[in-house]
């Protein structure tokens, strides 16, 4: 897998080249990272979705998927305390973990827990950080 360059999203697979250019430096952004497979069920309904999720919110928020069942993604899947898949982890701006979620999550699930956690991507413009 080519992992998502900033908002993008690309199901092939491979994280472990891409991480280090999409999670270290580059971003101002909060992410939204989905461990899954792409042979696994729910894993297969995530995909439209977080491609969708991408295109819509470019420049507001990452979206990145990871196949853990490459090879070269294992270490990745373990580093991150994956156990069970689909995964999604939501990170803020600074690269640290605000929540995780384990199984399918729907579009406005995903919009609404990001809203939960502070941001509010309901304008047309890059994120909004609200106070709590």
């Amino acid at each position: 897998m080519t992992i998502a360059i900033v908002s993008s999203f690309s199901c092939d697979g491979n994280a472990a080249a891409d991480i280090g250019n999409q999670k270290k430096g580059n971003n101002s952004l909060p992410m939204l990272w989905d461990f899954g497979a792409k042979k696994c069920i729910p894993c297969k309904k995530m995909a439209p979705l977080l491609d969708k999720l991408a295109e819509e919110y470019k420049g507001r928020f990452i979206v990145k998927f990871t196949d853990v069942w490459m090879s070269e993604n294992v270490q990745l899947a373990k580093q991150h305390g994956i156990q069970s898949i689909p995964t999604q982890i939501f990170f803020d701006e600074n690269e640290k973990e605000l929540w995780r979620h384990v199984g399918f999550f729907s579009k406005d699930n995903i919009l609404s827990k990001w809203k939960s956690l502070g941001y509010d991507f309901s304008h047309n413009r890059k994120e909004t950080k609200t106070t709590k």
